[in-house]
């Protein structure tokens, strides 16, 4: 261990993180905890406390990049507050907002230490231990590196019943209003053998379920130890077979992506839990059109009805978007019908929000923002109503749960069922992190109760 790392043991410096955005933003906060631990800090939830502060970001939406800039302005205040106390606070940023914002941060934020882009985290330690060691560094590094960060990143243990597993990352898709491909680049997939050291390290350490992830996981071409790219059902089947492994699941996919393999999945895989995240966006084949969606509305409705085909039990779950530029009344309504079609358990809709380099923000009919705040009132009741629905046809029923946490109230516990529902129930701690059975007894659009059997 190097003069610093002792030095940190002794001084009990702490770090603090905070995720903005998707599950893979979660994932890479995970690892990057595990690098900042490896150097001896430990982890507080008060920022105040904190040595070392780090803002892992996300760019998808206006309102997510200009909070992450918020926080920035209160982690200076507490910066110089700290400096009255003698105390240093290294401030860092990650994620996509860098990769696509990196001057406006530093012009922005000048007090911030470093920035490092989603694919160049792994240099967290290198970086954190520069700035100790010389308190004048700036250090920048958005760089598309043909270099895999997973090859730099230390070996991934569980730390719960669920882990989350990034298995590709980056997207080809170049949907208009997205900039995923932007700051994420395009796809990469980890090989074969990679992912299932991985996958069994995780199972061996406490995981029972798994969610593999992707900005468009089901793209999946990972090589196998021969050379030979496999696609997604190919892993889920050598993932299935990990002894110990409970759960499998899988985000997000992409549409056009969802060949007969991974149907065959669904119809074959009990690991597979009956849930898919599968997002639309729009309804309306012009609007999809223009959003640059590989798919039409009947060949998503299509796809649809193959998996419930292949398992009837599978709940449908999706993301959409409203008052995308040019969406007419017409194309509300499609949006609409899809809903009503196919009948979603959970799903996440927004308003669109301009996203600067991308198509869309410069599109003509941009719509006002009033007629957008309208049609998502609309559509998210019409979704909740159905989650609700859904929901209450689960009291009565007996549901494996996974227990993750501790609840609001004492003696009681919060899981999630095979349908990505969240329940509460009495329960012992020392059910943290199994599988229990446990009866719905009530119902409510975003959580369930229960009593454990």
């Amino acid at each position: 261990m190097n003069i610093f790392c002792d030095e940190v043991l002794r001084m009990e410096k702490k770090y603090f993180i905070k995720t903005f955005g998707c599950q893979m933003n979660v994932y890479d906060s995970h690892r990057m905890a595990k690098l900042l631990e490896e150097m001896g800090l430990k982890e507080t939830i008060d920022q105040n406390d904190a040595d070392v502060v780090v803002f892992n970001t996300c760019h998808i939406r206006e309102k997510a990049a200009e909070k992450v800039f918020s926080d920035l302005g209160r982690a200076y205040l507490i910066k110089q507050e700290r400096e009255l106390l003698g105390k240093d606070t290294i401030i860092g940023v990650t994620g996509c907002v860098v990769q696509a914002e990196d001057k406006e941060i530093m012009k922005r934020a000048p007090y911030v230490d470093f920035a490092l882009g989603p694919l160049r985290y792994f240099r967290l330690k290198e970086v954190v231990q520069s700035i100790f060691d010389k308190r004048d560094a700036k250090l920048l590094d958005t760089e598309f590196s043909a270099v895999s960060k997973f090859d730099y990143l230390p070996e991934n243990k569980s730390e719960g019943g669920c882990s989350y597993l990034a298995i590709q990352e980056g997207c080809n898709n170049f949907c208009t209003y997205c900039v995923v491909p932007y700051t994420r680049g395009v796809e990469v997939s980890r090989p074969i053998e990679e992912v299932l050291r991985e996958a069994r390290r995780l199972v061996e350490t406490g995981s029972l379920e798994l969610n593999l992830l992707g900005q468009n996981v089901n793209s999946y071409h990972g090589e196998d130890k021969n050379g030979k790219e496999r696609n997604l059902a190919y892993l889920l089947n050598k993932i299935a077979e990990i002894d110990g492994l409970e759960r499998i699941r899988y985000t997000t996919s992409y549409p056009a992506d969802v060949d007969d393999d991974l149907i065959d999945c669904h119809r074959n895989l009990k690991k597979l839990m009956p849930y898919l995240h599968l997002p639309i966006q729009s309804g309306s084949n012009d609007v999809l059109k223009r959003m640059n969606r590989r798919h039409t509305k009947d060949e998503y409705l299509r796809v649809v009805d193959r998996l419930k085909e292949a398992n009837p039990d599978i709940g449908m779950s999706s993301d959409f978007i409203v008052g995308f530029p040019g969406e007419s009344d017409k194309d509300f309504q499609d949006t609409l019908d899809v809903v009503n079609r196919v009948k979603y358990i959970q799903a996440f809709s927004f308003k669109y929000s301009r996203r600067p380099g991308t198509p869309a923000s410069i599109m003509d009919n941009q719509i006002e923002e009033k007629i957008k705040k309208e049609r998502l009132q609309v559509l998210q009741d019409l979704l909740f109503d159905y989650q609700l629905k859904f929901n209450k046809q689960s009291v009565g029923k007996v549901m494996p749960v996974l227990f993750e946490t501790k609840g609001r109230h004492n003696g009681q516990l919060t899981g999630r069922t095979p349908y990505m529902q969240n329940l509460y129930a009495k329960a012992d701690k020392n059910l943290i992190n199994k599988i229990v059975s446990v009866k719905v007894t009530g119902a409510s659009t975003n959580s369930l109760k229960g009593e454990v059997i």
